[in-house]
């Protein structure tokens, strides 16, 4: 299979842009201007084209622009050597559609994993600093983009979990026959979500230690690894102990809605113990593995994002960043920055001409 390649993306009310048109090289897009210029919303536009969703923003109203009653992106792209166009439409109030070749999607989940894209943003450092949401969201992400199966799981699972708990909120969490109709439901999706972030954990965590190990030049020893309470043998049985603290709490206690990620640096958690530039490196390490893992399975290069990527890291570790590149390991890649110079010289590095787009300030 051959890599999806973007070549123009056509903007309309999407954040900041009323309307624009960008085009683009088929291998390194260098999008430079000052800071709020609108470098991100042009990546938010191309990951939200890919995934369905933004990066950014938790509800996707907010992507309108602040005084229109809608928005377009629209995307054309060539795969396979014909020309594959993807346009996302949302207007207040509706829900969103998402067509690809003007027929529209009957289910979203169905775009999910079409075009893999991989981001690397400053805001990642939610990741190793907010609560285990934010990493069971990289988790899941990770996981939909080649496994629709474990998607629709996911989907089953929030969907009983939220009954679950509206039960529970209406005070019904005593009524075992509908308790148990939910519960079958919990254990029957939660077990396999289990077993496959199982297995996923185990596969990625040597991966994410190669790269920080390259980028760092073997400076600290990291691990990621998978936390989780559930016990797919005893999960029926697990989630009946919880129950006298659920009736409490008005809300499923135990599951795998609950699982997390652990990120530790010489047995340490990075979070407390890894310095700034640490915890970018281990970042960067987790989301090239994020790469690694989707070219593996789709077998073509996904689409890179690099927001602001080379804020706050040394000329050593930048300068491996670049290697990588030059080795050929990534396909279309789209570097935003403050510098133009940098931006060129990354290119001439690269040994291509890339394309650099210049984004003035609104």
């Amino acid at each position: 299979m051959s890599e999806w390649i973007l070549h123009s993306l056509d903007l309309l009310n999407f954040k900041s842009y009323n309307q624009s048109l960008f085009t683009f090289s088929p291998r390194i897009n260098c999008i430079v201007g000052k800071n709020g210029a609108g470098k991100t919303n042009i990546l938010d536009a191309i990951y939200y084209l890919s995934t369905g969703k933004s990066y950014f923003l938790s509800t996707d109203a907010q992507t309108i622009h602040h005084d229109k009653q809608m928005m377009s992106i629209e995307g054309i792209y060539i795969h396979d050597k014909e020309e594959e166009r993807i346009h996302v439409g949302l207007e207040k109030g509706q829900r969103k559609k998402i067509r690809r070749n003007g027929e529209v999607y009957k289910r979203m989940a169905d775009h999910v994993g079409l075009i893999p894209v991989v981001i690397i943003s400053p805001y990642d450092r939610d990741l190793i600093v907010e609560g285990s949401e934010a990493r069971r969201k990289f988790l899941d992400a990770t996981i939909s983009q080649i496994d629709t199966a474990y998607l629709d799981h996911l989907i089953q699972y929030h969907k009983a979990l939220k009954q679950r708990n509206t039960m529970l909120r209406n005070g019904m969490g005593s009524d075992a026959s509908l308790r148990d109709i939910y519960d079958e439901q919990l254990v029957y999706h939660g077990g396999i979500i289990f077993q496959k972030r199982k297995a996923f954990c185990a596969q990625f965590s040597p991966e994410v230690a190669s790269h920080y190990n390259a980028i760092s030049d073997g400076a600290e020893q990291v691990t990621f690894s998978y936390k989780t309470k559930v016990n797919a043998d005893d999960y029926a049985e697990l989630l009946k102990e919880a129950l006298s603290k659920d009736l409490v709490m008005e809300h499923t206690t135990f599951g795998v809605h609950k699982d997390d990620l652990v990120f530790n640096m010489n047995r340490r958690l990075i979070k407390r113990f890894g310095s700034q530039g640490q915890q970018k490196t281990y970042l960067i390490a987790l989301k090239l593995a994020q790469y690694n893992y989707l070219y593996e399975y789709k077998g073509f290069r996904p689409i890179l994002l690099l927001d602001d990527i080379f804020d706050k890291l040394d000329a050593e570790r930048v300068h491996r960043i670049i290697e990588r590149v030059n080795q050929g390991v990534f396909g279309q890649i789209f570097i935003t920055d403050t510098h133009p110079e940098r931006a060129t010289a990354i290119a001439e590095e690269e040994g291509v001409e890339a394309n650099i787009i210049h984004i003035e300030s609104k």
